[in-house]
């Protein structure tokens, strides 16, 4: 079960036409960079600022390996996913959070305790 942030991250991933574009383009398997960037009609610095979204959303996961001739080729292919967006799984995902310490609710405790008791 995704929490909130999680699932703000997985639709952020998805929410550009050019990560959909790579994301279609991965479908058939794994590819090097430069390979997909050519197909893609897309700048390597740009595939490489979208394909790191991706992986922080966990949709992709990239490899680095040498070829024959001793070059360093980055490889990336899609990782096995799925969400169904409902209401439910909006519910799921902030009750996700309240199940996490709230690091913001522990932070103003701390910044109150060190202030000295409330009146």
């Amino acid at each position: 079960m995704l929490n909130s942030e999680e699932l703000l991250t997985f639709l952020s991933a998805v929410s550009h036409t050019q990560r959909l574009r790579i994301i279609a383009g991965l479908a058939g398997g794994r590819k090097y960079v430069s390979e997909l960037a050519r197909e893609l009609g897309m700048s390597r610095p740009l595939l490489y600022m979208h394909l790191e979204r991706l992986e922080k959303a966990g949709l992709v996961v990239g490899a680095l390996e040498l070829s024959d001739d001793g070059k360093a080729l980055k490889y990336f292919e899609l990782t096995p996913f799925e969400l169904r967006l409902n209401v439910q799984t909006i519910l799921d995902a902030l009750q996700s959070d309240s199940l996490q310490p709230d690091e913001t609710q522990a932070d103003e405790n701390h910044v109150r305790e060190a202030d000295g008791p409330t009146k």
